[in-house]
């Protein structure tokens, strides 16, 4: 069976994934871009962006993780659109006509629509279905490749509550948000079915990565 990942999932040092005060204008609401300059630095974010440079080392080699292997997509209603994107028609995404997904990607919404086929074969689906659910509608459509969990927090949360997720990387990055949405809530004891390794970066952020022992 295919496995469900998740990867480059950043959070603070007091474990907020996302800030408070998400809008269309403020993705990640008062947190704005500090959880991911270590990815917008490396070598890989420089050619998906068709700029020189960048860092290589390790945050490189594990951002570059995000595609191999995956045939699918899921995600939250919110990291799909700001708050109330239900409410808007033309609403497709915050990644412009070619998203980076190049697969089907499902989007868990209490507020279904029907499907939005972009450019570079990403096609947006909405379902109003459970973690489960949602994860073999997703494996059907991977075709035997693995399936990203791609977040927001809260999704991720639920797919790991419901024991669902086989990899996950999480980036460990040194600021303090104090307020916004947690990742770890909830989930006392999750590390009795991963084992874990973490790596230090000279970025100054650490890679922690979960895979889950044999069933």
């Amino acid at each position: 069976m295919s496995l469900a990942r998740v990867h480059n999932f950043s959070v603070s040092l007091d474990g907020f994934a996302t800030g408070e005060g998400l809008s269309r204008d403020a993705p990640f609401g008062h947190a704005g871009e500090r959880l991911h300059e270590w990815m917008f630095a490396t070598r890989w974010w420089h050619e998906t962006s068709a700029r020189p440079g960048g860092t290589s080392g390790l945050d490189d080699a594990l951002v570059r993780r995000f595609t191999p292997g995956i045939g699918a997509e899921i995600m939250g209603a919110g990291k799909f659109g700001y708050p109330g994107w239900h409410e808007d028609p033309e609403w497709k995404g915050w990644w412009g006509p070619n998203p980076p997904f190049h697969t089907p990607a499902f989007v868990l919404t209490h507020h279904p629509r029907p499907s939005i086929g972009m450019e570079g074969g990403t096609t947006f689906h909405f379902l109003d279905a459970s973690p489960a659910q949602a994860l073999e509608t997703a494996r059907e459509a991977a075709g035997g490749l693995d399936v990203r969990i791609g977040g927001g927090p809260s999704t991720v949360r639920d797919f790991l509550a419901a024991g669902l997720i086989d990899h996950m990387h999480v980036v460990v990055v040194p600021v303090l948000l104090g307020r916004g949405v947690r990742l770890w809530d909830g989930l006392e004891n999750l590390e009795k079915d991963y084992e874990i390794e973490a790596a230090s970066s000279p970025s100054g952020v650490t890679h922690v990565t979960f895979s889950r022992t044999a069933r």
